[in-house]
């Protein structure tokens, strides 16, 4: 079985609550602030990581540096932003918040990779979320559930197309494993984030998308699009209504998180300050609450909880890939 048991399992143990946050928040505020410190989000605005980035940023303007704003540098399904990051001064003023998918998936699916996890010094955790499976106006009406999307692709294979945020990216593998498993050639169709992936699902353009459920909140409610099914290993609290891929008889079972990165040549104390501001940030109320409308459970980590995290995630990927012989091309 496929298994994302590791997410669920470090979280529960790793994550403490944070009751000293704002202290850390005041410890961060007495440190010299530069004048201008940057988010770099390898996606276009408007997705979930965007939203996340700047909601955070605005907590931590005045406290971790006079000006903070977010840098959006889509493309490459997120490997822009990382490559920016690497070449960014490694004093602080360029962090990165990126999905796990290109650190924990991507050195395995890509074999010409410009970045190693080298590249990157893990900051705090941001965000757990999970994947759904959309559909819009590019099917029928009567397409209700995901039975429904699998017959309609098998009786009209020349449109049985998916899109997803990035060619390697988690959406992506879980579309092929799905493929898979329903014994159905699905072709994929890469995005450079899930903003133009979304507006070509809502105007016909392909049938279905695999990406972040928070992507689809506010679509669903307008009946705009329809979520046949999520990734995650149980029921969503933001979409209790659409079952889980293991209720529909297919073994997957994965979840994705955001996280914030300093460049990998930053040294311990530079980390520690930054970690220090995210996490009196990320612990506040109501950004928390703010996440919970892009389908986001905000989690603050220390910097140590965020690398170990990492290293489960990436050495569990590392033998599914191989496993499933999944690739970027596929």
């Amino acid at each position: 079985m496929i298994t994302r048991r590791c997410f669920t399992q470090l979280s529960a143990a790793l994550l403490p609550t944070l009751g000293g946050a704002p202290a850390a928040w005041a410890q961060a505020g007495k440190d010299a602030m530069p004048d201008m410190a940057r988010i770099i989000s390898g996606f276009p605005a408007g997705g979930t990581a965007d939203a996340l980035a700047r909601r955070v940023g605005d907590r931590m303007r005045g406290h971790y540096a006079a000006s903070l704003v977010v840098d959006n540098k889509p493309g490459a399904g997120g490997q822009i932003g990382i490559l920016n990051l690497r070449d960014s001064p490694a004093d602080g003023t360029s962090l990165l918040i990126t999905p796990s998918s290109m650190l924990s998936i991507y050195p395995y699916t890509y074999p010409k990779l410009r970045y190693t996890l080298d590249d990157v010094a893990p900051v705090s955790l941001g965000a757990m979320f999970d994947h759904g499976l959309a559909v819009g106006p590019g099917v029928p009406d009567s397409v209700r559930t995901l039975a429904d999307l699998l017959d309609w692709m098998r009786a009209n294979p020349g449109s049985a197309n998916y899109g997803s945020p990035g060619a390697g990216s988690m959406p992506h593998m879980v579309g092929v494993l799905l493929g898979q498993f329903s014994k159905i050639d699905m072709r994929h169709i890469a995005y450079r984030g899930t903003v133009p992936g979304m507006q070509d699902l809502l105007g016909g353009q392909i049938p279905a998308f695999w990406g972040p459920i928070g992507d689809y909140l506010q679509h669903g409610k307008g009946g705009k699009l329809r979520v046949l099914a999520i990734a995650g290993s149980k029921r969503s609290p933001f979409l209790p209504q659409v079952p889980t891929l293991t209720e529909l008889g297919y073994p997957l079972k994965v979840s994705e998180w955001y996280g914030f990165f300093l460049p990998g040549k930053a040294t311990p104390e530079t980390i520690k300050r930054a970690s220090d501001a995210l996490q009196a940030a990320l612990s506040q109320p109501e950004v928390v609450e703010y996440g919970k409308q892009y389908g986001l459970e905000v989690k603050p980590s220390t910097a140590a909880q965020l690398a170990q995290m990492l290293k489960a995630d990436a050495d569990q990927w590392r033998g599914l890939i191989k496993q499933t012989g999944f690739t970027a091309e596929s």
